[in-house]
């Protein structure tokens, strides 16, 4: 994994298909987002449901129809430069992709939303653990029980990911991630995952299952596979979004959207 990858070179690596994996840990310090592209005439209610929903979905871009070059990356192509793509239709999923320029269209519209990975980097700065970097696994992600707030068509319960780690560990992740509000922010639940709806930590959802150590317990955050439950709740005939994991790396630092 190369972590000190600038963006513009993270991209160019997707693109050329010579980096296919999570993009956790990679372009260290820069804002990462989930992907979702949609019809036009849902756009409005898609963006309804993100701002009615601002924990698992916060808002980085939205892009006109048929646009794929993001305001918060220039040049880039967002049909091309994510690691692995998924592709619904009708509600129902289609296939995986990894490159949608075939699925694309002129009437689509692209969102493009915050992501935990991308306070990944003043974590490790604070000298908390990231369970999944140091597994070199996807980070685990759980459907709990907490529904989401419905917009026109779309509904989903909350997803979180989950980072095991020491109760006081957990308590200065608290006070780290509370600044990065684009990107889900402080965690939105610590402990029991069964009071959420979670039965078994061995057994996500989404990504791969990490160690939880003696004395550790799980730290729940807000995550942005929310929107794709949200996007595809909807029988619409076609939704594109990132693969779990498969983040699109923008230009945007971390540190330049956090509260002071």
């Amino acid at each position: 994994m190369n972590s000190a990858a600038s963006p513009q070179q993270l991209r160019q690596l997707i693109r050329n298909r010579k980096w296919t994996t999570p993009t956790s840990g990679a372009a260290s310090g820069y804002l990462q987002a989930n992907l979702v592209m949609l019809p036009a005439e849902e756009a409005f209610n898609f963006l309804l449901f993100c701002v009615r929903n601002p924990k698992p979905c916060p808002i980085l871009d939205v892009l006109e129809p048929g646009q794929v070059e993001p305001l918060i990356a220039p040049g880039a192509d967002l049909r091309k430069d994510l690691p692995r793509y998924k592709v619904f239709e009708q509600g129902e999923f289609k296939t995986d992709a990894e490159d949608v320029s075939d699925y694309f269209n002129e009437n689509m519209v692209s969102f493009l939303l915050g992501c935990s990975f991308s306070f990944e980097n003043a974590m490790l700065a604070a000298g908390l653990p990231i369970r999944n970097l140091e597994e070199g696994k996807n980070v685990s992600m759980y459907i709990t029980n907490k529904p989401c707030t419905p917009a026109g068509p779309f509904s989903a319960p909350l997803v979180v990911t989950m980072r095991p780690m020491a109760p006081d560990q957990a308590v200065r992740a608290v006070q780290v991630t509370t600044r990065f509000h684009l990107t889900h922010g402080a965690p939105v639940h610590l402990g029991n995952p069964e009071q959420i709806g979670i039965r078994n930590l061995a057994a996500p959802d989404f990504g791969d299952a990490v160690t939880i150590r003696s004395g550790e317990i799980p730290v729940f955050w807000a995550c942005g596979v929310t929107s794709q439950l949200a996007a595809t709740s909807a029988p619409l005939s076609r939704v594109i979004t990132h693969a779990p994991g498969h983040m699109f790396v923008s230009d945007l630092k971390d540190e330049d959207l956090t509260i002071l």
